[in-house]
């Protein structure tokens, strides 16, 4: 049994899920609680205190500012198959999720978690639906990734902003059966930068050595111009490349659009329109275009899925994008100033490098 198994073939697998009704996920360990709300771990349940033990009693975890929680720790060998999320606190930003395989000292995803979730922009709450990750009304994350694992499936959240998180809703859905030698582990970096004259790309992902495949890229954007934005090319370097192996046409080309996402603008010096339409598709979307914002600049929000056109890679990967615009007399415009966050999903045999380390909650906070 394992996870490419065809459903017909899964009948009678163990499968567990860890909630805020069962942390541990063990067999018969659900709803064993009774109403406490005197028990600070225990405060949601005051609702259920007319209807005792077996009821609703402990749906939700909190989590203070600078404390971590282990949502989940797992005996494998296993998979992880589905991962609900969600919370009252408003900034997604300042909640790290962090994925450690089989007792590794560095996690294999580190990522804030709105943005693992493709909603990277707190400011700008949005639905997603796709094949791996759906976010639905409201703020309702849901992803689909298929993680496996042989030894240990260990999972935290970090709160590492300035205010608590009174509601933490969650699931972790996994089975458990034996992994077969060669799987690859599930990774997810994230990273952000603000592309300049001195640094006119910005890297999705380096510093990833061995065998793997990559799956995914979400990208959330502020544009800091008025004019087209979308002609930078995403470039996947392999193996050694000095030069890219693969390169795409540009941005709304990588992510499934074209002709400026369907933009209709018009230039003279007093008026400047744009209206990129947002869209989703199971394998690739825009499902935040955000180009009439009072408060700020154009917000994009982009994910690719690479499920039936993975990158394979034996050595190395490093993935690129450009900002490069247009101008509207016909020239390219280069560089567009960019704020970019990123999250870069792939597999990889272990061990993996260490990360680069997250921008802190300041830093990343206010896309």
């Amino acid at each position: 049994m394992y996870s490419q198994s065809p459903l017909y073939m899964q009948a009678g697998v163990v499968t567990r899920q860890i909630s805020g009704e069962n942390l541990t996920g063990e067999k018969n360990g659900g709803c064993r609680t009774s109403p406490d709300p005197n028990d600070p771990e225990l405060r949601h349940s005051i609702h259920a205190l007319r209807l005792g033990k077996g009821w609703k009693v402990h749906p939700f975890i909190s989590l203070a500012h600078g404390e971590t929680a282990t949502l989940a720790d797992i005996e494998g060998p296993g998979c992880i198959n589905e991962f609900f999320f969600t919370s009252d606190l408003f900034c997604y930003s300042d909640l790290v999720l962090r994925i450690y395989w089989d007792g590794e000292e560095n996690p294999s995803v580190e990522c804030p978690i709105g943005a693992f979730f493709a909603m990277g922009h707190d400011c700008a709450p949005h639905t997603v639906y796709s094949e791996v990750v759906t976010v639905a009304p409201n703020r309702g994350m849901n992803c689909y990734w298929q993680m496996p694992f042989k030894k240990r499936a260990f999972v935290t959240l970090s709160n590492e902003g300035y205010c608590d998180a009174n509601i933490i809703a969650f699931r972790i859905l996994y089975k458990l059966y034996d992994i077969p030698d060669g799987a690859a582990y599930f990774h997810a970096g994230y990273r952000r930068s603000m592309t300049s004259d001195k640094l006119p790309e910005h890297t999705i992902i380096d510093g990833v050595s061995g065998r793997g495949l990559y799956v995914g890229t979400y990208l959330a954007c502020n544009i800091l111009t008025s004019n087209w934005w979308g002609e930078g090319e995403v470039k996947f370097y392999l193996d050694g490349d000095e030069y890219p192996s693969i390169v795409d046409n540009g941005t709304e080309d990588y992510f499934g659009g074209a002709w400026n996402f369907g933009a209709k603008t018009g230039f003279n010096k007093n008026n400047y329109k744009s209206c990129e339409e947002a869209f989703c598709s199971p394998y690739l979307g825009m499902p935040l275009a955000l180009t009439n914002n009072p408060s700020g600049p154009k917000k994009f929000g982009m994910y690719r899925w690479h499920i039936h056109d993975s990158i394979g890679f034996t050595e190395d990967i490093k993935v690129t994008i450009q900002t490069l615009g247009w101008f509207p007399q016909g020239t390219y415009f280069r560089p567009i100033p960019m704020d970019i966050a990123s999250v870069a999903y792939w597999y990889q045999i272990e061990p993996h490098q260490k990360f680069p380390g997250l921008p802190n909650a300041d830093e990343r906070c206010d896309l």
